[in-house]
């Protein structure tokens, strides 16, 4: 590294080459901003960013003072080529308001336009609340699917959850303190054999991050509301407890008073998860010895 300061790097004294750079910024704790990403914003042109009151508060702790750029999800196509037109010949940043920029936050469209346009586009590792989370939540890592911000609305939080239910591995999504509550109810009745994980306020003083059933987690959070924004994780789907042979008799009577043996089967099948062709043997027994 060498010896220029933030100062020191300006457009009249360029030190970076021009594209675009993704820079990441600190989820909670200012202390995480990296040392590259604070030379890199010291150096580009501007900044291309969510909210300039967000990004603005942050230069000014950091002591640097560039242009920013305002680009959000509801910027138009004319924003877009503005920031494209500056990539050509200086380097900008884009940063979101909190982590890595394009993680359920706005910026893929700049980087596809950018790229298609031949222009260099970097990025800056830095802090992620989903990462971060992660490793915080004592669930499996091995594999997980991130499912960005779930619905706000019952139905379409509740086909989300249908649709990812049997995804082999740790899920996780983003929410807001007044939805958590109504996430964690949903997630009790669709994902009743996952273990739940909250983390909230990460790398913050009050930093919490609280495991347990949805139910019971639903049950603190509808107690304790919480605020700003939460990560949910669903560890992977447990061992379903194995019916005893009563209940899956009883299963199979009900099921055959309205199907064929079949059909019967397979529905208790799915149900339970059983084999299918054991169901069968033991529906057609059934069937010629009723009870």
């Amino acid at each position: 590294m060498d010896n220029l300061s933030i100062e020191d790097r300006s457009p009249d004294n360029p030190t970076l080459e021009p594209g675009l750079y993704i820079v990441a910024t600190p989820i909670g704790n200012l202390g995480d901003m990296t040392r590259r990403a604070v030379e890199v914003l010291g150096a580009v042109a501007a900044i291309a960013c969510e909210d300039t009151r967000v990004t603005g508060k942050l230069m000014a702790h950091l002591g640097i003072r560039k242009p920013l750029r305002r680009y959000d999800d509801h910027a138009d196509v004319s924003a877009r080529d503005a920031l494209i037109a500056q990539m050509r010949t200086e380097p900008v940043a884009l940063v979101s308001d909190a982590g890595t920029p394009l993680i359920s936050d706005p910026g893929y469209r700049l980087v596809r336009a950018a790229q298609a346009e031949g222009i260099m586009v970097t990025s800056l590792p830095g802090p992620s609340a989903l990462i971060t989370a992660l490793t915080l939540a004592g669930l499996p890592t091995d594999r997980f699917l991130f499912g960005g911000f779930l619905p706000g609305k019952d139905k379409a939080r509740g086909d989300v959850l249908r649709e990812l239910a049997g995804v082999p591995a740790t899920l996780v999504f983003y929410d807001t303190g007044p939805r958590l509550a109504d996430t964690l109810d949903a997630m009790a009745e669709l994902l009743p054999r996952r273990e739940i994980a909250v983390a909230r306020e990460l790398t913050k003083l009050f930093e919490e991050c609280r495991r347990g059933s949805a139910s019971e987690l639903a049950a603190h959070y509808r107690e304790h509301p919480p605020r700003g924004e939460i990560v949910v994780l669903a560890g992977p789907q447990g061992e379903a407890p194995k019916p005893d042979e009563a209940a899956i008799d009883a299963a199979l009577y009900e099921a055959l008073a309205r199907l064929p043996v079949a059909k019967a089967a397979k529905e208790v099948a799915r149900a339970t998860g059983l084999d299918r062709k054991d169901l069968y043997v033991r529906a057609l027994a059934l069937q010629s010895d009723p009870a």
